[in-house]
């Protein structure tokens, strides 16, 4: 299966190894100089991954990554300069999945696009021995881990990112259990999880709040602990 990746940088060099580092890696690359040219290739529904440098000119990154969460899912990486700490908090309030910091490790790269990848796949849809797909149910919402899909009682779909997917199915797999910001950053960002400051957990809890509680500033699922970290709220017997 082909696995594609939108890398949206104006930098030609770093564009070009970033493009030739991932061909090596095994995926096919579509490079757009342009925000508007990126945001473009994510409406026609291309790519896996999509690649974005923050500071492009013009349409900067952070326009595409808002503009490309009205129409897509598709898990958004990063790239940012150091002197960028507070686009970066941006970049993940506006949906971002991930960020890498310039300069960066081809190393790093590979493992941070292969891991949103492979969050994002679900891979093939897993039956019971009834023929009912798997599934998790939780305070009205039911949880289709292989497609990656949540659903309401009346049957309408909650849109979420990837990585607000992740960290649902992460919580509600273990109802009641008050999981550290840590463990959610490694069930989440898997190997890449060293180099994500700690408050984009709370950005994407903030954000999955938003799409799953009735009052997100008054929070009655996802529950967070004081000096412990976050639970979903057990299931009353």
């Amino acid at each position: 299966m082909t696995r594609r990746v939108l890398l949206v940088e104006d930098d030609a060099d770093l564009a070009y190894g970033v493009s030739l580092t991932l061909c090596r890696d095994g995926w096919d690359v579509t490079h757009a100089a342009t925000g508007s040219e990126g945001l473009r290739l994510i409406a026609e529904g291309a790519p896996d991954v999509v690649i974005l440098d923050i500071g492009l000119p013009g349409m900067d990154g952070l326009t595409v990554c808002r503009e490309a969460r009205r129409q897509s899912a598709v898990p958004i990486l990063f790239l940012t300069a150091r002197s960028e700490e507070m686009d970066r908090v941006l970049g993940l309030e506006l949906g971002g999945d991930d960020y890498l910091t310039k300069p960066f490790s081809t190393r790093e790269l590979c493992a941070r696009v292969r891991a949103l990848h492979r969050r994002a796949s679900g891979g093939v849809v897993a039956a019971l021995a009834d023929g009912r797909e798997r599934r998790v149910v939780v305070h009205g919402l039911t949880i289709y881990p292989e497609r990656r899909k949540v659903l309401r009682q009346d049957g309408s779909e909650v849109h979420l990112t990837n990585t607000e997917f992740t960290l649902l199915l992460t919580l509600a797999r273990r109802q009641g259990r008050v999981f550290s910001r840590q463990e959610l950053m490694e069930a989440v960002w898997e190997e890449g999880h060293r180099f994500v400051v700690e408050h984009a957990v709370n950005v994407h809890l903030g954000h999955l709040r938003e799409k799953v509680e009735r009052d997100p500033s008054r929070p009655e699922l996802i529950l967070t602990v004081r000096g412990a970290g976050f639970k979903l709220r057990e299931a009353e017997r």
